[in-house]
């Protein structure tokens, strides 16, 4: 395919800082599921299984990066930037599975608290935020640019709130000894994630389903279509994203006899990309027929 219609490029995501944030978040999940096992902390635990989605979406990040870079072909003629798409949508999935056992499990320690080793779990939780708040800053620059990213961003945030949860449990059961606070704490961080992995959920589905993008008015696209006084009118309307930065507009045009229907599909373009940022805009021109 010419290299004017290939549409598998996507911005540059940084590469190198993702499989940075990777390596350092995979170790210490190791570490954490190891050092909950010992301690007897199901808190220490449910951190180390957010741990284990953050190392999964980095490491679906990359994969989603190196596949969006792949040249568009005649079998995928926008290549595979949706890629990241699907990569993002499993990591929403697999974190809720993980909240819900994290809950099952603490409910089945209500009437069998375990021995609960605090001063590791302390050590161990204050490691594991600091890996965190590195992984986090590594990924801040690209998380608005990428879906995937922004879904590997928004689980180290959470498991950043999950470790500074587990540390102030710690403290507790240290001061206090009420191991029950562990169970507490394990199904605080189960809980928070709820919203925001349901938000990057509902993103998802709405992309694959070819949805309207959500931060664009398709009617706002119509009135701007409407305002050129050589159109009579528009139908056929559709806009939808590709990833959740592509867009694509396409849209039957009719316009009025006389017209120059070439400059007029220039000038609706250029106003449109211009202020809603679509690049990928097709308009089909229909002249109007006489009453």
């Amino acid at each position: 395919m010419s290299e004017k219609h290939e549409h598998g490029n996507i911005k540059s995501l940084p590469e190198s800082r993702l499989l940075i944030a990777f390596a350092l978040t995979f170790s210490f999940m190791l570490v954490e599921f190891i050092g909950g096992y010992l301690t007897g902390s199901l808190a220490l635990i449910s951190d180390a299984m957010h741990m284990m989605t953050d190392a999964f979406a980095l490491l679906l990040a990359l994969i989603a990066i190196r596949a969006g870079k792949k040249a568009a072909d005649y079998l995928k003629t926008y290549g595979y930037i949706r890629f990241e798409i699907l990569a993002a949508m499993m990591n929403a999935l697999i974190l809720l599975a993980v909240a819900f056992y994290v809950l099952y499990e603490a409910y089945r320690r209500i009437s069998a608290t375990p021995d609960i080793q605090s001063v590791g779990m302390l050590i161990i939780a204050t490691a594991g935020l600091i890996i965190n708040l590195i992984a986090m800053q590594l990924l801040k620059n690209s998380k608005e640019e990428s879906l995937n990213v922004k879904g590997a961003y928004l689980e180290v945030w959470a498991d950043m709130l999950g470790s500074v949860g587990v540390i102030a449990g710690a403290v507790i059961i240290w001061l206090t000894g009420w191991l029950i606070v562990d169970s507490v704490i394990a199904v605080f961080i189960g809980f928070m994630v709820f919203p925001r992995t349901w938000i990057l959920l509902k993103s998802c589905i709405n992309i694959l389903l070819q949805g309207t993008p959500e931060n664009i008015s398709i009617n706002d696209i119509i009135n701007e279509i409407n305002s050129n006084e050589d159109i009579a009118g528009a139908h056929n309307v559709h806009l939808w994203a590709l990833t959740q930065s592509n867009y694509v507009l396409t849209a039957h045009i009719i316009y009025k006899a006389g017209a120059d229907h070439n400059k007029i599909r220039k000038s609706l373009t250029d106003i449109i990309h211009e202020k809603y940022d679509i690049d990928n805009i097709t308009f089909q021109m229909e002249q109007e027929k006489p009453e």
